[in-house]
This record gives structure tokens, C-alpha cells and sequence, in this order.
């Protein structure tokens, strides 16, 4: 068990006797865990299989490899619409944790039987996307900005791109493009350190929010 794990789950305000019932089921089922993306994470031989968390309406068991299980009961959702590879659980109860912990043990082994396989969730390539109208406006209207934004890697592309059509309106959308220009300038990942603080490096575990 880690200590990390345990700080988080004291202080966490929004369902913490779901998550810590939730947190049991997947030691349970002998996977390992550590706090990651400053949220608790299982793995299997240190490969990702599940993370939990909190949120307004739910708490949820999201599966990293979620789209390869057989989710034979329909009971995965999707996180967004964007998603390619995460489904989750939500919960609302622990009651419903608890009458469900024989079901959810069985997604479990499934997933870590997957990675065991070595099964890969097929991403949509970038050539697939399009670019959206407020995005390929920013390339028109500053070069060096799509020659940066062509020069990261096909996977850093890729989270800029599910993450700017994330944004419904089109003034929300080329207000996040805007603030996002430096950081790709630089070369950078939505999801990369840019203080060079962070333990995780390239990730960003958060340390700027101390500086």
C-alpha cells in the first residue's frame, strides 16, 4: 500500500469511503499502486490497468484499456466523447460498491489479462482528424506556430487536438488555442512539465502550484 495513496484518501472531501472501498477491491485483486496525475493508480507489473477518482456527480474505476474489455454488461461509460481508450465505472452509493465488488473484480482481471496479452487500444491516427476552423486560423495567422505544432510527436498532437475540440463554442475554443501557443512553441505536451520542477519528468506532476 502506499503512503501516498493513503494522504490522498485522508484528505480527499468527496466520497471518501467509496474510493477507500474501491482502492480494498483493486489491492484484492493484487494489483500495485502509486499516486500518479496526483490521483490514485493500479498497475499490473508496472503497466497502468486502472486509476480512481472523484468527481461532482459520481466517483469513479476508470480502465485505461476500457474499450478492449467485453463489458458484456453495459456498464462502462465513456469519460467524453473524444475518448478512445478510457471507460469507467460511475458509482453513487457504497452499497452499490459493495453489491457490486464480484462484478467489478471480474473487469478488473480482464483488464489485467489484457495487458498480460499485450492487446494496444488502436488510436484514430492524426491524418484522420481534422483540424478545426479556430485552429487552422491560429496556423494562418502565425507560421512558425503550425511549424511547431507539426514538429511534436503524433501522440502530443494528438492530445492537443481531442483536447482543443473539446471546447464547444468557438471563442472558448480560440481561447484555449491562444493559451496553449507558448507551450507547443517550446515543444511541449499538454500533459509536460513546463517549470522544471517536476519529480516525473516530462509529465507534470504539479509541482508549479507550490512555486
Amino acid at each position: 500500500m502506499s503512503t501516498e495513496v493513503d494522504q490522498f484518501l485522508e484528505k480527499v472531501k468527496k466520497w471518501p469511503n467509496k474510493l477507500a472501498m474501491l482502492r480494498s477491491i483493486l489491492l484484492d485483486c493484487t494489483l500495485q499502486e502509486a499516486l500518479k496525475w496526483r490521483v490514485p493508480c493500479f498497475m499490473y507489473n508496472e503497466k497502468n490497468i486502472a486509476l480512481i477518482g472523484g468527481f461532482k456527480a459520481y466517483c469513479a474505476l476508470s480502465f485505461f484499456k476500457g474499450t478492449l474489455l467485453s463489458d458484456s454488461e453495459g456498464l462502462l461509460h465513456s469519460p467524453g466523447e473524444n475518448s478512445q481508450s478510457v471507460k469507467l465505472f460511475k458509482f453513487t452509493s457504497l452499497q452499490e460498491i459493495i453489491e457490486s465488488e464480484a462484478l467489478i473484480k471480474a473487469y478488473i482481471f480482464e483488464a489485467i489479462e489484457l495487458e498480460k496479452s499485450g492487446a494496444k487500444v488502436e488510436l484514430k491516427k492524426n491524418e484522420n482528424f481534422e483540424y478545426s476552423e479556430e485552429l487552422q486560423k491560429a496556423f494562418s495567422q502565425m507560421p512558425e506556430f503550425r511549424t511547431a505544432f507539426e514538429a511534436l510527436t503524433p501522440g502530443r498532437q494528438r492530445g492537443y487536438l481531442l483536447f482543443f475540440d473539446g471546447a464547444k463554442q468557438s471563442k472558448t475554443k480560440e481561447t484555449i488555442i491562444a493559451k496553449h501557443i507558448g507551450r507547443i512553441l517550446t515543444g511541449k505536451g499538454i500533459h509536460d512539465c513546463v517549470c522544471g520542477m517536476s519529480k516525473k519528468m516530462p509529465a507534470c506532476d504539479g509541482s508549479h502550484k507550490y512555486l
